[in-house]
């Protein structure tokens, strides 16, 4: 792994393939040795970790460096780097991860352990997770929790309470529309936002859906899925819901289901929709979702750096 030095001269040499001016490639390295700050323009650039680094159970240490090495200020956060360092029992995360070797009446007995460790767990710690993220400048703006729908009631008072406990605006989770009904009553309760992420089968329709059942229902918007599964742009929905719109998911894909490129190789107006934000001042993370191929030669963390980059000048 880079360190952030390391990194910071790296993008000297790697950044001038992007067509930018030397004035702003050393202002872009210097910004990488300081504390983050991936605001353009009134536009919050965000990323989607530990996901977009590959290791959903990457620890909240290395995660936070990553960050502070590419020099973005504000994340989507899963909940399993937090709920490691609140001391969860990783023979728990193990059992009922599908990792394990453990089944049937074995797991279950597992997640009740795990839904008892939730209910009562130190959200004091939580609020030190956060004040880490916060002290080196990284704002926890969403987090994100994995097979919600499964979980007892106590345990979706729990997801709220941690978000809350971290500082979020909102939660994310997978959509099923059926579904959004009972979250969205906790999301009521607890007045905070959930944006359901959708992928290439998810609808205009589906998300109005979710919007009827509850008034804190909200949207993942992630315009290149809906690109290649809509084969339309996703600016008509944005303009219509807005204020529904807890993030989107910055990435780009073809029409017709086609493949995720790297960043102005696909189909998805990924520069139109960062100035209709910057724009219109709509408070909406655009969250960097890394999906696409390292090309040969290069490396993850250099392809995101490119990223991060290409949403900076489409936003200046």
């Amino acid at each position: 792994m880079y360190t952030r030095r390391e990194f910071g001269q790296l993008a000297l040499a790697a950044l001038p393939g992007l067509g930018a001016s030397p004035s702003s490639l050393l202002n872009s390295a210097k910004s990488l040795l300081a504390k983050p700050d991936s605001k353009v323009s009134g536009v919050q650039i965000g990323l989607n970790v530990p996901y977009s680094f590959g290791n959903n159970a990457m620890t909240g240490d290395e995660t936070l460096e990553r960050c502070l090495t590419l020099g973005v200020s504000a994340v989507e956060l899963r909940a399993q780097p937090v709920e490691a360092f609140m001391g969860v029992p990783a023979e728990l995360v193990k059992a009922t991860s599908g990792r394990g070797r453990s089944q049937g009446p074995e797991r279950e007995g597992a997640l009740a352990e795990l839904r008892k460790w939730r209910i009562a767990a130190p959200m004091q710690k939580a609020k030190e997770f956060r004040k880490k993220y916060g002290d080196a400048g990284v704002n926890i703006e969403i987090v994100k929790f994995d097979a919600i729908y499964a979980r007892q009631d106590d345990e979706l008072d729990y997801c709220f309470e941690l978000a809350k406990a971290l500082g979020a605006r909102a939660i994310s989770c997978e959509i099923s529309v059926k579904d959004t009904q009972r979250v969205g009553r906790f999301a009521d309760k607890h007045r905070l936002m959930v944006g359901y992420h959708g992928h290439e089968e998810t609808s205009p329709v589906d998300w109005e859906t979710a919007f009827g059942f509850a008034k804190h229902n909200g949207a993942n918007l992630d315009i290149g899925h809906f690109v290649a599964g809509n084969n339309a742009s996703p600016i008509p929905f944005l303009k219509k819901h807005h204020d529904r719109v807890t993030h989107i998911h910055v990435k780009d894909r073809k029409y017709k289901e086609g493949p995720t490129t790297p960043f102005g190789e696909g189909d998805t107006p990924i520069k139109e929709v960062l100035q209709l934000i910057r724009d219109n001042k709509w408070p909406i993370q655009a969250t960097i979702e890394f999906e696409y191929p390292v090309p040969s030669g290069s490396d993850r963390m250099a392809e995101i750096a490119k990223c991060v980059q290409f949403c900076r000048d489409a936003l200046r």
